[in-house]
């Protein structure tokens, strides 16, 4: 007697569609699971036994073999349940073998028989329906998350004994089927408000140049200056998600484990992880590979508070996916891409102390130093960070001001109508939908200058000490200064107020916008 049924496996963020295949036998009564099945899914044995016999059915006193087909790819989790105990009651000819027929199969089960949620399912589901499959079915938790794939019925199940009804052709299941971009349209935005915040004129304008070109910032200023409330604003003033970037985004948080009950995640992620993150917390890992949180940051932001305090070697990770915008994690036992395409808000305070430069006499930090903080950052790093702003203490004068600053919804509106420019020139180009993403031969193409800007430039490479990279993000951020202006070409000022926040490039005593 031999039945199979369909299910998925997660690896990294896609899926491989998995057929599991039951034959029972005659022997001594026996259940082996085949197809290099890992800890939790050989575990799936015991769960798999108990809830049969506690959903009121015998298992067989047979030799029962599982084979988990692809047989030489790793499996992993607990998802592997509910196939297998369906497939095991097909085998017994209490299902008929063509119930299954098209049909893919998710779900870990309790002793008691109940379907509980399992991570990865969005990622499945857009799988199965590529792969032509046309039915899904999946605990109750996980029947939102698969229902916003289109050309796929979903069937959310409590139990095991719901499942076997559905597929008899007794009761069956509701099918679900959501519209994600209404869902998103109903998200409310969250967090504190930029007119919240006293003075910090020039870091908002930074934080206005950040979210209309997704340019990744550097805050440097003393305790209490509002650096870690202004990174709270950037996800109030970036567009909203639209579709494909939210799926993008729910099935990274989906595999994490991370998705609440929603179907989808409706705002951009904001991630500030603690600087004791370990290398594989911030970019991945882990057995299996789950994502770290540059990827739990995609299409979102990743704040990075007390930026030297994270130790080097974890900072270090963060260049390669800062330019293309995803990080490979190979293994052993594999490898898995994740995508990290955050925009990234560091902050740091001045000196070791941390009251340089704040107009009283509390800093004793030496030259060296000071030298020595500093030098926890590296070049490279620093060079693949676009802005640099220094944010002051708050005078007293400022914070006693009654008066109401530009609110975030003002700032939104004119960052959204720059992304709307940037999203007309990248037309038709996958993955690249800002002025932070624009290639060499883009910056070409789209950043048109006069002579007095190309002077300008020139200047700064040769008196800031710019590097290529450096002289590119440059301009970069002056594009989307002049897309902010509405202006078509990049003109002087642009370029000058890009190089004005380029702070940790500038050489003391030195003004390269002076003719």
């Amino acid at each position: 007697m031999l039945a199979h049924a369909h299910t998925g496996a997660v690896h990294g963020i896609d899926a491989l569609m998995v057929r599991t295949e039951v034959n029972i036998s005659s022997g001594l009564p026996a259940f082996n699971v085949v197809g290099l099945a890992q800890g939790s899914v050989r575990e799936g044995r015991e769960r798999v036994a108990a809830a049969l016999r506690n959903s009121g059915f015998a298992l067989p006193l047979r030799r029962i073999t599982v084979n988990l087909s692809p047989a030489d790819v790793r499996k992993e989790g607990t998802a592997f349940d509910l196939p297998i105990a369906v497939a095991i009651l097909a085998a017994a000819g209490h299902l008929p073998a063509s119930a299954l027929s098209g049909i893919v199969l998710l779900g870990e089960l309790g002793l008691d028989g109940a379907l509980r949620r399992v991570p990865g399912v969005l990622s499945v589901a857009t799988r199965a329906r590529d792969h032509g499959l046309k039915g899904l079915i999946v605990p109750s938790g996980n029947a939102a998350e698969a229902g916003v794939v289109k050309g796929l019925e979903v069937f959310g199940a409590d139990d095991l004994g719901a499942v076997v009804e559905h597929l008899r052709g007794g009761q069956g299941l509701g099918s679900l089927t959501l519209d994600p971009g209404a869902f998103l349209e109903s998200a409310s935005r969250s967090g504190p408000d930029l007119s919240d915040i006293k003075g910090q004129a020039m870091a908002k304008r930074v934080l206005e140049i950040v979210a209309a070109g997704s340019h990744n910032v550097l805050m440097t200023g003393p305790p209490g200056s509002g650096k870690t409330m202004l990174a709270r604003c950037v996800p109030g003033i970036l567009p909203r998600l639209e579709v494909g970037e939210a799926m993008e985004v729910t099935r990274v948080h989906s595999v994490a484990g991370l998705l609440g009950d929603g179907p989808l995640v409706n705002r951009r992620p904001f991630r500030a992880p603690h600087h004791s993150v370990s290398y594989a917390g911030l970019v991945g890992g882990g057995t299996p590979l789950r994502p770290g949180e540059i990827s739990l940051a995609h299409h979102g932001v990743l704040f990075l508070d007390e930026l030297p305090e994270f130790r080097r070697s974890v900072l270090e990770v963060l260049r390669q996916p800062l330019e293309e915008g995803s990080v490979t994690l190979c293994r052993a036992r594999g490898s898995a891409v994740f995508p990290a395409r955050f925009l990234l808000v560091a902050a740091m305070n001045p000196c070791p102390c941390g009251y340089r430069g704040d107009g009283s006499d509390r800093c004793l930090c030496d030259s060296s130093a000071l030298a020595r903080y500093r030098g926890r950052v590296s070049g490279p790093l620093t060079d693949r960070i676009d802005l640099h702003v220094e944010v002051p203490a708050v005078s007293i004068e400022e914070l006693h001001d009654s008066s109401a600053g530009e609110s975030s919804a003002d700032v939104a509106h004119r960052v959204r109508r720059a992304r709307r420019i940037q999203t007309e020139r990248l037309a038709g180009v996958t993955g690249r939908y800002a002025n932070a993403h624009l290639t060499t031969q883009d910056l070409r193409r789209w950043c048109g200058r006069s002579r007095a800007v190309t002077a300008l430039l020139h200047r700064a490479v040769e008196r800031a000490g710019l590097s290529a990279r450096g002289h590119d993000r440059l301009l970069r951020v002056a594009r989307t200064i002049a897309d902010l202006a509405g202006e078509s070409e990049i003109r002087e000022e642009h370029a000058a107020e890009a190089l004005h926040y380029r702070a940790l490039d500038r050489a003391p005593g030195r003004c390269v916008t002076r003719r």
